[in-house]
């Protein structure tokens, strides 16, 4: 399935044990290939943020290849803590 990113911002992120983690804010891609590396997300109230790498403004960073599903929310697998 192809999808353009800006159909991804501010869609709500989930994991797979449906825990809000918080809302999609940007990508980050390789300028080479054009992959997305990584999904930047503006942390939910309730998220430890000590389990998570966060960016230089404080979003959670969270890898693509985990992301399972990008419907109506995205739904992310679990991470390795």
């Amino acid at each position: 399935m192809k999808m353009f990113a800006s159909d991804l911002w501010e869609k709500n992120v989930m994991s797979s044990d449906g825990k809000f983690l918080g809302t999609v804010d940007n990508l980050v891609c390789d300028t080479k290939t054009g992959k997305i590396l990584h999904i930047l997300i503006i942390p939910s109230e309730e998220l430890d943020l000590d389990k998570y790498r966060l960016d230089s403004q404080e979003r959670v960073v969270l890898p693509f290849e985990k992301v399972k599903s990008a419907k109506d929310v995205v739904v992310m697998a679990p991470l390795k803590e």
